[in-house]
């Protein structure tokens, strides 16, 4: 069907492309902030990612995952 699966090692951030983001979204949008909640970091991570893209001149979208899950 076209899916290929691939393990990667534990630590091993030079694989996984999303490492990359994570270092410059704490780096440069992140850096000597306080977040007083979870949900507050939410916030800061969605638009450090919305002016990075900004910057970088390519569109970002956020997606939204309902959840069955009952708590």
């Amino acid at each position: 069907m076209g899916l290929y699966i691939f393990f990667l090692p534990k630590y091993c951030s030079e694989m996984n492309p999303i490492e990359l983001e994570w270092q410059h979204l704490k780096k440069d949008e992140l850096v000597g902030k306080m977040f007083n909640d979870e949900l507050e970091l939410a916030y800061a991570v969605i638009d450090g990612v919305q002016a990075r893209g900004e910057r970088g001149n390519y569109s970002t979208q956020r997606v939204k995952f309902n959840s069955n899950r009952s708590s």
